[in-house]
């Protein structure tokens, strides 16, 4: 008879719990802090987060670790196994997007830096909507998630997994007003990192 697989945990961390000798620990680590649906106080901690780390990869493992920003909350948890958040314009690349049309899991990792200093990961898959249609689903979604600013198109994730991220490495970071203007010895953000170009 064969046993199903745990519901936690790839393939290659059970083979390396073996290898290490963690494999108990682990076992603990995914009864205790791993839920396959986010708690209310997943979501409250959602709720208060300006900023979410994606990592994406294509349809052959190809990966890509993007950035999300905005105001607090512009990550909508829709209830405990649903969230979504809007794309906005941007250098026209499209390249978490495009993964998640070939490949749709979706890792998300929300952390605190400023106040309780831990992080959150929420895995699932993902689903691209347009505007319109993900509100027809769902009528409660913002409206003014950035002023000025209509979403290209919404993520939709399942929400699969959701553990935390412990503090021990978090750093304390102390938000600050950007500056008023461009910084004139600051290169352009397309000029940034090209051959040649130095910092004055």
């Amino acid at each position: 008879m064969t046993l199903p697989p745990p519901p936690f945990g790839s393939a290659g961390e059970r083979q390396l719990q073996q290898h290490f000798g963690t494999a108990d620990r682990a076992d603990r680590f995914y009864d205790q802090q791993v839920r396959s649906r986010l708690t209310p106080e997943m979501r409250e901690f959602i709720g208060r987060q300006a900023m979410v780390f994606l990592a994406s990869a294509d349809s052959r493992g190809e990966c890509d670790a993007s950035l999300r920003a905005g105001p607090s909350g512009f990550v909508h948890v829709i209830d405990a196994r649903t969230l979504a958040y809007p794309e906005f314009g941007g250098n026209g690349v499209m390249a978490s997007a495009g993964n998640m049309i070939e490949n749709p899991h979706l890792g998300m990792l929300f952390v605190d830096f400023t106040h309780h200093h831990v992080g959150l990961h929420v895995n699932g898959v993902a689903h691209l909507y347009h505007d319109a249609d993900l509100r027809s689903i769902h009528p409660g979604l913002p409206t003014d998630v950035a002023p000025g600013r209509g979403p290209e198109m919404w993520v939709h994730l399942t929400v699969e997994e959701a553990y935390i991220h412990c503090s021990k490495h978090i750093p304390h970071l102390e938000p600050a007003p950007r500056p008023a203007g461009r910084d004139a010895n600051r290169p352009r953000d397309a000029d940034y990192f090209t051959e040649g170009n130095r910092l004055r």
